[in-house]
């Protein structure tokens, strides 16, 4: 049986051998001193970068195991003589907080992640599997982070009662291989999502709890500085942050150039945060006395995402754009009656998405379509309030036609990127991938992009 601590030995012996070989073959660089970290390559600069999660990740693992077991023999069961008391702790969080010098939350969160991920044994002294075995085999390999552990274990134990045992299994299978390939960020949308179809019941109840704990604080301090602080739910937040990505968006875009020289680039000096200001104070002003909309809202909507049969039955979750929470049927349809409602239903007669070289410019129902299947910008996962479709064989160079099979939904990062380092971009079956070029991946193997990073998985659980 190979020993816990056998995978961080051999990472740790990959992790010298990757930092020796970064080094310059005859010693430093000219510039004066530097650390052994500053005079590395740039692709060993990488490599070493990638080898030092690989063993924060090995070690992380090792200490939930150790948290889980601090907490079992520290149990209620053993009173006084349990482990965190006789070390002078009255808990087990709090002695694995002050070894770790981390928070008690952080502490509980190793103590739950090892718990969550341990063998069993039954009375009889019989070794079962873990509750979570993809989970517990993914992070043994290194290949999952605390965090993205925590993130998945505690969703699959929120819905264990209610959910089908198999789709779970599917569904924390496919929510591992994710957080593999993203960022913990995409990872959370592609739980909350796994956690709406598990768990169709609990979806509203769920809400109401969000909504609850709704808030908003205002407080002014002695250097005359107005501070707002809030917490809303998705349905409260939903009409607050299209409104104000959609003033951001508007001086964003203006401060790009514009194609063929159409219109002066915007100078503007201010950081996001501080356009997002502006803009709270700009539709506070304009509901306070303005007669007209303002221009970049006039054509902003709230979309409401969800399919045909969650509409007719009212069963399921639906999702808006910009939020990453999914919300409930009844939600959805609350807030149709305040608002006209955009169906997630495309591809009618009536809406041309296909215009070939007809147009330029991709129509309002195909940024809809195409927002329905990339969630956001297809590479990054940007929010949806700040991507443009863009051509992926280019309208003019490549005399690209203005389809759906030709458009992606990217955030001006990344539509910067794929053409400066010339990645490839290919829509299959109605998902995105992205091919990265040799520089980045010899191997060049593609990567899925797009909500179906997410929602495929999920959708195995359905």
């Amino acid at each position: 049986m190979q020993r816990p601590i056998h995978t961080l030995e051999r990472d740790l012996e990959a992790l010298r051998a990757a930092w020796a070989d970064s080094m310059p073959a005859f010693g430093a660089r000219l510039g004066g001193a530097q650390t052994e970290i500053e005079q590395m390559s740039d692709s060993g600069l990488v490599r070493v970068t990638d080898l030092l999660a690989q063993v924060r990740r090995d070690a992380e693992a090792l200490l939930a195991r150790a948290a889980a077991e601090v907490a079992n023999r520290s149990g209620q069961d053993f009173g006084d003589t349990g482990l965190a008391k006789t070390q002078g702790f009255h808990s087990p969080q709090r002695l694995i907080a002050a070894s770790t010098g981390a928070s008690r939350s952080d502490a509980a969160k190793l103590i739950a992640v090892g718990t969550a991920t341990a063998e069993r044994q039954t009375f009889g002294g019989e070794r079962l599997p873990s509750r979570h075995p993809h989970v517990a085999a993914a992070l043994q390999a290194a290949d999952l982070s605390l965090e993205a552990a925590s993130a998945i274990t505690s969703m699959l134990d929120r819905v264990a009662v209610r959910a089908d045992p198999a789709r779970a299994d599917i569904a924390e299978a496919g929510l591992v291989g994710l957080a593999s390939q993203v960022s913990l960020e995409i990872l959370l949308r592609g739980v909350r999502e796994a956690e709406a179809r598990l768990d169709q019941d609990g979806v509203e109840p769920r809400e109401e709890e969000l909504h609850q704990e709704r808030w908003l604080t205002m407080r002014e301090d002695g250097n005359g500085m107005v501070h707002l602080h809030a917490r809303l739910d998705p349905e409260s937040a939903a009409p607050v942050k299209a409104a104000i990505e959609a003033l951001v968006s508007d001086v964003l875009r203006r401060r790009e150039p514009q194609p063929c020289g159409e219109g002066p680039v915007l100078e503007d000096p201010r950081s996001i945060p501080q356009i997002q200001a502006d803009a709270l104070a700009a539709l506070a002003r304009h509901t306070l006395g303005c007669t007209q909309t303002l221009t970049p809202l006039a054509k902003t909507t709230v979309v409401v995402r969800m399919n045909h049969e969650t509409l007719v039955d009212g069963i399921g979750h639906a999702r808006i754009d910009g939020i990453n929470q999914p919300i409930s049927a009844s939600t959805a349809r609350r807030m149709s009656a305040d608002a006209d409602l955009i169906p997630a239903v495309f591809g009618r007669d009536s809406l041309p998405l296909d215009l070939g070289r007809a147009a330029r410019f991709f129509t309002r129902a195909q940024r809809l379509a195409l927002a329905e299947r990339d969630g956001g910008c297809a590479s990054c996962g940007q929010n949806i309030g700040y991507v443009e479709a863009h051509h992926i064989d280019w309208w003019e160079r490549d005399r690209g036609p203005t389809d759906l099979a030709n458009g992606v939904m990217l955030c001006s990062f990344c539509h910067h990127t794929v053409h400066r380092e010339d990645w490839r971009i290919r829509v299959t079956a109605g998902e995105v991938w992205f091919i990265p070029p040799s520089h980045v991946d010899p191997q060049q193997v593609p990567r899925l992009g797009g909500r179906a990073r997410f929602e495929l998985r999920a959708d195995a659980a359905a």
